[in-house]
């Protein structure tokens, strides 16, 4: 585990990073002024019509854009990334219930902040520090200073931590009731989901909670789920937090499946520069539960073996 805290933050590094986004815009430095009002790239979905079409119908097919632009550009002698969506992917979503909706998402952050495991963002020396913070929808509701987090768009992003690669929105890995969305404990019910893992919130925000190929294959196919990143056995971009870090697949820069090292966040810092970022895994919170870093030993009196968060929330009620 390395904690030197310089980062990879320059504009190419930025650059290098924003190319992974599936944008629409045309420029990777110059930023749009209105994500809606650009062409995106057309989405017809037979299995969506009526209320569930943030488009339009035609021929009883649903027809809606993807728009996303990434772009990356210098404030001084810090670097900025400039995250602008409509929230909609690439694939045809099999909508468990809601309503789907056209966003206007749009907001900029330093990108890749220098940060130190030894000047965490967050403490969880104790089991109700932890529960305080990463069984809290909301607790990634601001990211923190360090990051100049600036919102731009109109769309509430109090619960969202970030945004994937495909332009859909990276939601706190809570549900409402601040508890796993997947595998609830306290006898809650688990969440629907589609094929993607992806589903609606109320308002429409469609969004995921975990680790989805089809951010990077462009379909709904369930087999390109966190565990299905067959062709992309390597450290991997899906996502990029609120906080500037970058979220990757479930792979490491050797071909080896994170299952270890990371702090209560999902964070680690993963080479020997200073690098912080966020990884895919298969345990609670599964992308991130909070903006790091954090200390990865000691666990908080408790919790178990490891940083894994086998922890699971439970909601106040239960």
């Amino acid at each position: 585990i390395y904690v030197r805290a310089t980062a990879s933050n320059s504009l190419a590094n930025c650059l290098s990073v924003a190319a992974h986004f599936k944008t629409t815009c045309g420029s990777t430095t110059v930023p749009v002024a209105n994500i809606n009002a650009t062409t995106g790239t057309n989405v017809t979905c037979a299995s969506l019509s009526g209320t569930l079409c943030p488009g339009t119908v035609v021929f009883g097919s649903c027809v809606f854009q993807h728009k996303l632009c990434v772009t990356c550009y210098t404030s001084g002698s810090t670097v900025k990334i400039r995250v602008q969506s409509n929230g909609l992917p690439l694939f045809c979503p099999s909508i468990p219930s809601g309503t789907f909706s056209e966003l206007n998402v749009d907001y900029e952050v330093n990108f890749n902040p220098d940060v130190s495991v030894s000047s965490p963002n967050v403490n969880v020396a104790t089991r109700s520090a932890l529960s305080s913070i990463v069984c809290d929808i909301n607790s990634q509701s601001s990211a923190p200073s360090a990051s100049a987090y600036v919102q731009h768009g109109s769309t509430n992003l109090g619960t969202v931590a970030g945004t994937s690669i495909d332009g859909v929105s990276i939601m706190n890995v809570n549900n409402a009731m601040d508890v796993d969305p997947f595998f609830p404990a306290g006898g809650n019910t688990a969440e629907m989901v589609d094929s993607c893992l992806a589903h609606c919130q109320v308002t429409g925000i469609y969004h995921y909670h975990i680790g989805s190929g089809c951010a990077l294959y462009g379909s709904n196919l369930a087999t390109y789920s966190v565990t299905q990143f067959t062709n992309y056995r390597t450290l991997t971009v899906i996502g990029i937090a609120k906080d500037g870090h970058v979220i990757y697949g479930p792979y490491d820069s050797t071909g080896t499946q994170v299952t270890s090292g990371f702090d209560v966040c999902n964070g680690m810092f993963y080479d020997s520069i200073g690098n912080y970022g966020y990884f895919a895994t298969q345990t609670f919170p599964y992308l991130t539960g909070c903006f790091g870093p954090n200390m990865v030993e000691p666990v908080p009196t408790g919790l178990g073996p490891g940083p894994t968060l086998e922890l699971r929330c439970v909601s106040v009620e239960a």
